[in-house]
């Protein structure tokens, strides 16, 4: 069944998606940290991946305290959605528009809880029951139904492939170069101390 969710999903990102500049200035992108920071982090991310949910996990909370909120590094998170499940749930993240993380880390936090279900429909039931639980104030149909949120999601996705060749999550991206050790705090810090 997983299969045939993946191909449903290809089919549906195999649409070239229509954002006009008008929309993608409305629609924020998710970030923490300085603007005039010295170094960009990118990370391409999907939202029912097991590796992403560790790097929120057990990573980014270091990569916070040491370099985000010392003004050092800025980070933007980007969509690079594997399934419908996925897909949904990046839709939701966005939707708030106000480009703060706590959706995406309150998502993460939870996934074993909501990124399961046989069918789309199954898992779109299981995340909609979760933002319930935690008691998020989320249009849950208005997100999943928003043409414009739908398309910045997915250009995320084509301009991950396109200019960085991302083909796995997380990927990460320290100043538009791709970070090509394994991906733990100590090699991350190592990396980052150096372009300081």
């Amino acid at each position: 069944m997983k299969k045939i969710i993946s191909i449903l999903f290809i089919i549906l990102f195999g649409f070239t998606s229509s954002l006009t500049a008008e929309d993608s200035q409305s629609i924020k992108r998710i970030s923490e940290g300085e603007e005039n920071a010295i170094i960009t982090i990118i990370t391409y991310e999907s939202l029912t991946c097991s590796h992403c949910a560790d790097f929120h996990k057990n990573i980014y909370p270091s990569l916070k305290k040491d370099f985000i909120d010392k003004g050092l590094v800025r980070i933007e998170f980007r969509h690079f959605p594997l399934d419908i499940a996925a897909f949904n749930a990046s839709k939701i993240g966005q939707c708030n528009n106000d480009s703060n993380a706590d959706i995406l880390n309150i998502l993460y936090s939870g996934q074993e809880k909501w990124a399961r279900g046989k069918t789309p429909e199954e898992a779109t039931m299981y995340l909609k029951k979760f933002l319930e639980d935690e008691g998020l104030n989320i249009n849950f149909d208005e997100c999943l139904n928003n043409k414009a949120i739908e398309d910045f999601v997915l250009n995320d996705r084509i301009e991950g492939v396109k200019k960085f060749k991302v083909n796995a999550t997380p990927t990460i991206i320290i100043n538009d170069k791709k970070f090509e050790k394994s991906l733990n705090y100590k090699n991350l810090k190592k990396y980052l101390e150096k372009l300081i």
